[in-house]
């Protein structure tokens, strides 16, 4: 990549002239504004705001408190790379999930496969894990700062979000363990001391269906409470034309309450707790690539949708993809202040049970039978931390996090009623030969109905961690800020995994070399009797009685010929067979060789220097590390090591057809060299950010379709800008634009599960992100007012993934011999994303609202990810989008 620098530092120069573009041009209009009064924008988020008391941050004007660092800062301020939508922004953008905030947050990706379970987060193109309950996401996700190890996405339908804060960057000297790519924390409002709510109702088209309220108030004079409740429906915006239904529903509710108790001026308790559930249809799957195996299904009346038309809103199962899903946790936080003193509590325990089931093999055709999860997660987690301030001066935090959690996995994939004609067909009749004629056994005694693999793995994860933070005036306008963070992990993993499907279980190259043994001996035998043809077993017994020496050197023979040719596929015919042993079965651990124990230590630290270039103007530089501890693959792909196997082979833990890999992947160190601008002109703000980030022993975790490929890739590094900016172009018009453009590359990724990737761009990062918005407020003369808000996302062509395993060569050890990237050569497989969104409100002076919005309005389509086809060689399946959606809402607040 010879013209890395070249593009950094070209666009490096764009991004500084459009900042200081954009600052020349507010500066005018700086000078003229006048002092007092707010802006169109700040008066109706005023407006919808409920009454400010001292448990709420104001966030009138351009003045956003965040508490990115664990204390409150404004946004201008706090000298950290953060984004933030507001809850103004989240409602007028109809952000229904954390799903649709990437196209408020550039730097921000989202993507939900598999399960309404499912939901990854990247930040700057670091960041995976909810796919895999072995690991944990590399972007923690904060809801009132406590730590959700898993989210099902829906978050974003709770009616108090008061502001999200998406936190770009290692931040783990105050997040710990699971925040080396960034953070996203959520922020819902406080029960208020004064009476207030709202409530809304929406119905969009695919007859989508939201009613949630909000209601606060007190209760005494010393305790307030807020009740929060919503319920999600949606039709499916795919038709299933394999068993008449539809796909990618919503069905989905949740209630939230929370209690603020100040018995005392120096002391404030918040209790919160919440319970959620969904049911529903999700995720549809699509054909992209046909293969002989296609005919092959449709030959048995199985349907695939038409691979040139993926974007239809078509799809062929036999059975729909069911997802029954409970998350439910209570929470309390004690704030106790004594002089410049403040400690501050947090416990948490949150539990989620997830039953998924789904028709794998994404056809019509009775090929899986079930693809049946079941995920059991319940956590534990303390923070204590004491923090001092003094005459602005100096600021001091310490603090300890401990967590413990307990995951339980369990999947059963079973062949359907169709797999055995559909395997027979596929081998031109080789499984009943094999079966019948060489081992002679009955007919249809391999892949039944109901054989498959039963696998069930426990995790075990306590994890304990110091921290500590200062900040330091060193005079009028430089501030020196200093961190650093201590974590302990411990994991401890179960597997107990069987294999029910015989016919994977076989040793095909052994079973072989007797065949081609017993082929030649018979051949040779009938040569020697001058038979014509091959002897069969009775004339072999005769003449091996009357010639026991010819005999004998013939066997010797034959055995020598079988040894030299049993891995050779044109003499070893049952070697064609080898890919149609889906099932093989598993090498549990932990074992004599293999403990299934991980003990990670690591210390992070920060280092940042701020400077208050003007009271319009400040300027930050930071160097910070962050880490991210081992995580298992709780996978049927989990394998055991290559430099494990003569361990294995000597302890007799060898199982037919094992195939190496890794059951986890080690530490992730990321490290941060970062330079930030922060300006606020009063109606205009900008923030630019350029960067350098680096991860070491980054846990790529590949999809296959039905499991997971999980390595630790060499360094990976990405170099970009960010660039933020909001400004007034008239006394009712808002501008905000937001871009991102990122130069991502595999330093070193050697052992890829797809071959040495080295020196290749990961796939899935666009170079280019952008979000480009306008907000007109117009007030009308009776006190109501027209609010019009829409943005154009953009994101720039990218390829979808680096290569698929099922087109990457491998030898006879299942070792890769070449590196092929993942497209078809007529038709690449990337991305490119271009979105519109919009609304329109009718704001009542009383309260009341009428809003007509709509998402992805082009309808805009795209391919989320691509894998191979399960069971389907050859074939590649992969997730759409989703397609526009549209509707109407009522809201009153109060």
């Amino acid at each position: 990549m010879k013209s890395n620098a070249a593009g950094f530092a070209g666009s490096l120069r764009t991004a500084l002239l459009l900042g200081i573009a954009a600052t020349a041009f507010t500066l005018p209009a700086a000078a003229m504004a006048q002092d007092g009064n707010l802006d169109g924008q700040a008066e109706e988020e005023a407006l919808a705001a409920p009454p400010a008391d001292d448990g709420q941050i104001e966030e009138y004007g351009n003045e956003i408190v965040v508490t990115a660092t664990k204390r409150e800062q404004t946004l201008q301020d706090v000298p950290v790379a953060v984004s933030v939508a507001t809850a103004d922004t989240i409602e007028r953008a109809v952000v229904r999930d954390l799903k649709d905030l990437q196209t408020l947050v550039p730097a921000l990706r989202v993507t939900q496969l598999q399960s309404s379970a499912n939901t990854n987060f990247i930040i700057r193109g670091f960041g995976n894990g909810a796919n895999n309950a072995g690991i944990e996401p590399s972007v923690g996700v904060f809801v009132d700062g406590v730590y959700r190890s898993r989210t099902a996405a829906q978050i974003g339908d709770l009616p108090d979000v008061q502001r999200v804060e998406v936190l770009r960057g290692p931040q783990s000297t105050l997040f710990g363990k699971n925040a080396s790519a960034g953070v996203i924390s959520l922020v819902t409002r406080e029960p208020s001391f004064k009476f207030h709510g709202n409530v809304e109702a929406s119905y969009g088209n695919y007859d989508a269906m939201v009613l949630k309220g909000y209601v606060t108030g007190p209760v005494t004079d010393s305790i307030a409470a807020s009740l929060a409740a919503g319920i999600n429906k949606r039709d499916g915006t795919v038709k299933d034309l394999g068993y008449g239904g539809r796909t990618n529903e919503r069905d989905r509710w949740f209630t939230r309450g929370q209690l603020r108790f100040e018995p005392s001026e120096a002391l404030k308790i918040r209790l919160i707790a919440d319970y959620d559930k969904i049911d529903e249809a999700c995720c549809a799957v699509v054909n992209l690539r046909r293969s002989g195996a296609t005919t092959a299904l449709e030959a048995l009346g199985g349907k695939v949708n038409d691979f040139n038309t993926p974007f239809g809103n078509v799809a062929y199962s036999n059975f729909p993809s069911s997802n029954k899903i409970e998350n439910w946790g209570v929470s309390g936080q004690a704030d106790y202040s004594v002089g410049p003193l403040k400690i501050t509590s947090i416990t948490a325990y949150r539990s989620s049970q997830s039953r998924t089931n789904q028709d794998s093999d994404f056809t019509s055709a009775d090929l899986i039978g079930q693809n049946a999860g079941s995920l059991d997660i319940d956590t534990f987690t303390q923070e204590l931390r004491l923090s001092a301030g003094f005459m602005d001066v100096f600021n001091a935090m310490l603090g300890g996090f401990f967590f413990d959690e307990k995951v339980k996995a369990g999947n059963a994939l079973t062949y359907g009623k169709a797999f055995r004609p559909y395997v027979n067909l596929l081998s031109g009749g080789g499984v009943t030969l094999l079966e019948t004629q060489v081992l002679g056994l009955p007919l249809n005694t391999f892949q039944q109905p109901g054989q498959g693999l039963f696998d069930n793995f426990a995790m075990d994860n306590t994890a304990w961690s110091v921290f500590g933070n200062v900040d330091v005036k060193l005079g009028n306008k430089l501030t020196l800020i200093l961190g650093g963070n201590y974590t302990h992990d411990a994991k401890d993993v179960r597997s107990d995994v069987t294999s029910t499907d015989a016919f994977s279980g076989l040793n095909l190259v052994a079973i072989g070399n007797g065949v081609i043994r017993n082929t030649v001996i018979a051949q040779q035998v009938g040569a020697a009797m001058s038979l014509g043809t091959s002897a069969n077993a009775s004339q072999i017994a005769t003449f091996a009685g009357a010639q026991p020496a010819i005999y004998s050197a013939i066997v010797s023979g034959a055995t020598a010929f079988a040894n030299a040719n049993q891995t050779n596929p044109a003499v070893n015919s049952l070697l064609g067979l080898k890919p149609l042993q889906f099932l093989p079965p598993f090498a549990n651990f932990p074992n004599a060789v293999e403990s299934g124990k991980t003990r990670d230590g690591d210390f992070s630290w920060t280092a940042r220097l701020a400077w208050d270039v003007t009271d319009s103007l400040n300027a930050y530089f930071s160097y910070a590390t962050g880490f991210k501890a081992s995580s298992f693959n709780l996978s049927r792909d989990s394998r055991p090591l290559a430099a494990d196997l003569p361990a294995l082979t000597s302890a007799g833990l060898l199982v037919n057809n094992l195939t190496t890999g890794s059951r986890f992947a080690g530490p992730e160190d990321a490290k941060v060299l970062e330079l930030g601008l922060k300006a606020n002109f009063g109606i205009a703000s900008a923030n630019l950010t350029v960067f350098k980030q680096t991860i070491t022993g980054f846990q790529s975790n590949t999809f296959t379709g039905t499991g997971f490929a999980l390595a630790n890739a060499g360094k990976q590094t990405t170099k970009g800008v960010e660039f933020d900016g909001t400004m007034k172009a008239g006394k009712e018009l808002t501008l905000n634009l937001s871009l991102v453009w990122l130069d991502p590359e595999y330093d070193s990724f050697v052992a890829s599960p797809l071959g040495d990737a080295s020196g290749t761009r990961p796939a899935g990062i666009p170079g280019l992100a952008t979000t480009i918005g306008a907000t007109w407020n117009h007030e009308l003369g009776n006190g109501d007012r027209v609010i019009a808000r829409g943005d154009w996302h953009y994101e720039s062509p990218v390829a979808i993934l680096e290569g698929l395993p099922g087109f990457i060569q491998r030898n006879a050890l299942g070792q890769v011999v070449s590196y092929q990237p993942a497209f078809d050569a007529s038709r690449p497989f990337k991305r490119e994303v271009s979105e519109i969104n919009a609304s329109l409100t009718y704001a009542m002076a009383n309260g009341l609202e009428f809003s007509v919005w709509g998402r992805n309005l082009t309808n805009d389509r795209y391919l989320v990810s691509m894998f191979d086809s399960v069971a389907q060689s050859g074939s590649i399946s992969g997730y759409p989008n989703q397609p526009r959606t549209w509707g109407g809402s009522v809201r009153f607040k109060w």
